[in-house]
């Protein structure tokens, strides 16, 4: 029978036979998460691709809206890379709020940004999205890829199947996001894959302020 070689390089690939002791390692990456954050307050996650420069209207847009939350008492959680990352924790710095940059080690494209006053490293998916999903009262996406779409449509099926609680799910920008919401509602909606109240669990917006009064009125009447 043909063997498959397994060279360990990839952290998921860790847990073979007596090496057990790695999850003293996972372990250590979620205390360290907690002890980092347990006091933030309240705090918005904010989401988007890592591959846009400073003149870019996104950046730009993400730092804007990040200022708007810190001016309005909320810390900002981001992937605490480049882009979009970027740009949220300059934004969150110059309104005054804790900057949190959850940074993962990647062979490319993720090197830690320098404005977030609170930088943890994880070696770990899943021990990051946790820290994203408990400290933060509300999801902002903006424009990105694959690691956004994650984030997205993770987030959206945990508070669909109730493991977490609902928070605002709020995806910035009509012109990027508007193909994919469309296709949503004619393939999965249409054909029955999801149901019509799935659809109130995110939000589509464009306007900054708008967007920092869908968060404060869905605490508002939530308290």
């Amino acid at each position: 029978m043909e063997q498959h070689v397994n060279n360990g390089n990839y952290p998921i690939d860790d847990f073979k036979s007596g090496e057990s002791w790695r999850l003293f390692k996972i372990m250590g990456e979620f205390v360290e998460g907690i002890d980092a954050l347990h006091n933030l307050g309240p705090a918005v996650s904010i989401f988007g691709s890592a591959r846009m420069n400073a003149d870019h209207p996104y950046y730009q847009k993400a730092e804007n809206l990040a200022a708007l939350f810190a001016q309005k008492g909320y810390s900002v959680i981001t992937g605490g890379g480049g882009g979009i990352m970027e740009a949220a924790n300059k934004g969150a710095a110059r309104g005054g709020a804790q900057s949190v940059g959850l940074n993962i080690k990647l062979p490319f494209e993720q090197k830690p940004n320098p404005y977030a006053t609170t930088q943890i490293e994880f070696n770990y998916f899943f021990i990051r999205k946790v820290m994203f999903l408990k400290y933060a009262q509300a999801y902002i996406i903006m424009p990105g890829g694959f690691g956004t779409l994650d984030e997205l449509f993770e987030t959206i099926t945990l508070i669909q199947t109730k493991r977490i609680r609902k928070m605002p799910i709020i995806m910035v920008s009509k012109d990027y996001w508007d193909g994919l919401i469309h296709w949503v509602k004619d393939k999965l909606l249409k054909e029955k894959m999801i149901s019509e109240k799935d659809l109130d669990l995110f939000h589509l917006l464009d306007d900054t302020e708008d967007i920092v009064r869908v968060v404060e009125n869905f605490y508002m009447n939530n308290l």
